[in-house]
């Protein structure tokens, strides 16, 4: 890899960036995240993880095709694609992409993916996004919705 960000179709020169997460109950701060993310570079490419690669917190409630299927009609999302079953490096090392965007609150350690990648001969940027500053009270985590439905209907 070159760490380009030509990515993997050769029909672009587009600087790619990658941003990734679960997107279970979409909210403001997913599309926040989004937006960001895009300003990066020229072409956003969103990995939705699959319900398995899931382990940092409670399993999606909303199925992976129909999260990825939401997450690709959003106006920031050039295309959204589930994340590999086993390697979650693979649809990085495809896309060759010039950054890697990480959510203001993931759990990821920008180092360690840094790591990760330069063993992997893989050269981009790991940057990570603004945090969302809503100027009303919202619910900015699907957990958070998922406790508040709960909470009224449940």
């Amino acid at each position: 890899m070159t760490g380009d960000g030509t990515g993997a179709t050769p029909e672009s020169d587009a600087d790619i960036v990658v941003a990734q997460g679960t997107f279970d109950i979409l909210h403001p701060g997913h599309l926040h995240y989004l937006r960001d993310a895009k300003a990066m570079g020229d072409r956003l490419v969103v990995i939705v993880a699959r319900s398995t690669n899931v382990t940092h917190k409670a399993s999606p409630v909303v199925p992976g095709p129909q999260r990825r299927e939401m997450v690709a009609g959003l106006d920031p999302v050039d295309e959204a694609r589930l994340g590999h079953p086993e390697d979650i490096f693979a649809p990085i090392e495809e896309l060759d992409p010039a950054v890697i965007a990480l959510g203001y609150d993931q759990h990821h350690d920008a180092e360690a993916i840094r790591a990760a990648l330069a063993d992997r001969g893989i050269d981009c940027a790991v940057r990570r996004a603004s945090a969302h500053e809503p100027d009303y009270e919202g619910l900015l985590s699907s957990g958070r919705i998922v406790d508040r439905i709960l909470d009224e209907r449940g």
